[in-house]
């Protein structure tokens, strides 16, 4: 039975996401999809759907939604409170919601982004493959906002089982300070010795102007041995750009495809999860991988 899902609270920001749009950079077209991938596909997995289904993405505040048909569905990601109709419910456990009752995830009390997912998966209008919200380009669905609805996917014949104990992370949110790997990048001849040393030896922390495009960063700046301009050129995911102002950018899913500044270094993919809950103010060291 489909149905659909109305937005009663939308948040600061929340967006449907699934596994993205890979494989297109040489078109132009970002990657989006969930920014922490293992918290999106363990909530996928606990309500029966498969990995790549399509689930909302909140940041910070939360948000609550109200099905017209019964639904089960799970809150994971950033730790919240969970409640259905002002009743308190399970985080990080699948729970039944009934037609016409509130599903609310509250502010973020550990993490930054939570991640709502319903059996049967959210079914917006695919671009491109993919029903992902991209903030860079504007593909997909825009962000939600309060009123509006979304198409519930039909759920899996045999329906999730609802487990007492669920393997959730213990820690989604990166506690106490984010560590992040790199590989020296394409330009890091571009930069003076000392800003390698400070790279991997001072702390920054995790800057407030951070979004689904960058995670950017406060702290020292690295000077450059070369001052000339570069043309633009191929950009990867967890590329860690540094513009004029000398304060690495590491790229996130909605990253632009190219881009003009030299990337000092390049943070691995499977290592981004943490930087996805990474809260503005978390203090944040690059190490050499």
């Amino acid at each position: 039975m489909s149905g659909l899902l109305r937005v009663v609270r939308a948040g600061a920001l929340t967006t449907v996401q699934d596994a993205g749009r890979p494989g297109r950079a040489h078109l132009g077209v970002p990657r989006a999809g969930a920014l922490d991938g293992l918290a999106h596909r363990l909530a996928n997995r606990l309500v029966g759907n498969g990995p790549a289904a399509a689930a909302l993405e909140t940041t910070a505040t939360g948000c609550a939604v109200r099905p017209d048909r019964p639904v089960v569905a799970v809150v994971g990601g950033a730790v919240c409170r969970v409640t259905v109709d002002g009743r308190p419910a399970a985080w990080g456990t699948p729970v039944r919601v009934p037609a016409g009752a509130v599903l609310e995830a509250g502010p973020a009390l550990s993490g930054l982004r939570s991640y709502l997912a319903f059996a049967g998966g959210l079914e917006p209008d695919a671009v491109l493959g993919s029903r992902s919200a991209d903030l860079l380009s504007g593909l997909g669905p825009p962000p939600l906002r309060d009123g509006d609805t979304l198409p519930l996917g039909e759920p899996a014949a045999a329906g999730p089982a609802l487990p007492a104990a669920v393997p959730w992370p213990a820690a989604p949110a990166a506690p106490g300070g984010l560590v992040l790997p790199f590989r020296p990048g394409p330009r890091h001849a571009w930069f003076t010795e000392g800003a390698l040393r400070t790279l991997t030896t001072a702390v920054y922390s995790v800057s407030p102007a951070s979004n689904r495009i960058g995670l950017r960063t406060e702290g020292p700046a690295l000077e450059r041995a070369v001052h000339g301009e570069l043309p633009s050129e191929g950009m990867v995911l967890g590329a860690v750009q540094v513009p004029p102002d000398g304060r690495p950018v590491v790229f996130l899913n909605d990253h632009p495809t190219t881009g003009g500044y030299p990337v000092v270094g390049v943070v691995p993919a499977h290592t981004l999860a943490a930087a996805a809950q990474a809260v503005p103010g978390t203090p944040l060291r690059f190490v050499r991988a």
